[in-house]
């Protein structure tokens, strides 16, 4: 059995749910509404029409997201000969590069979005997961 740190993942969850407030809305915010297409009127109706589900869901996602880095954390310290905090960065960035970066690429590709947009996105998922990296390296 992998000896996974719970409070590690429930910690880095947190973070990734504090990070994602702070990135789409004071940092990004303002601009991420109008890449996305949506009016002001659009995103206040969105807001008054409750999110509630969707921050539950988000939760649930992140919680999944820093378990499963928990486990590459481990590995690398396994495979890599990596450990603590050089090994939760160093996962943090090959998973985003790996996984987030070419899957969310399709988004500009094939959907038409704007580059700005991606980067937006895909820039709270590079900090998101090398934070999340860094707190379950570090609390190994």
């Amino acid at each position: 059995m992998i000896p996974i740190n719970y409070w590690a993942v429930l910690v880095s969850a947190v973070a990734a749910m504090g990070l994602g407030y702070l990135w789409y809305g004071p940092l990004f915010g303002k601009p991420w509404v109008v890449l996305m297409g949506w009016s002001k009127a659009e995103m206040e109706a969105k807001m008054k029409a409750g999110v509630g589900p969707q921050y539950l869901l988000q939760a649930v996602g992140a919680l999944l997201m820093a378990y499963v880095l928990a486990h590459f954390v481990i590995f690398a310290g396994a495979y890599l000969h990596q450990s603590g905090v050089t090994a939760g960065l160093e996962v943090g960035i090959l998973s985003w590069l790996g996984f987030v970066a070419p899957v969310t690429l399709g988004s500009v590709l094939w959907d038409g979005k704007p580059w700005k947009l991606w980067m937006i996105n895909a820039g709270y998922f590079l900090v998101d997961l090398v934070i999340m990296g860094l707190i379950l390296g570090w609390w190994a």
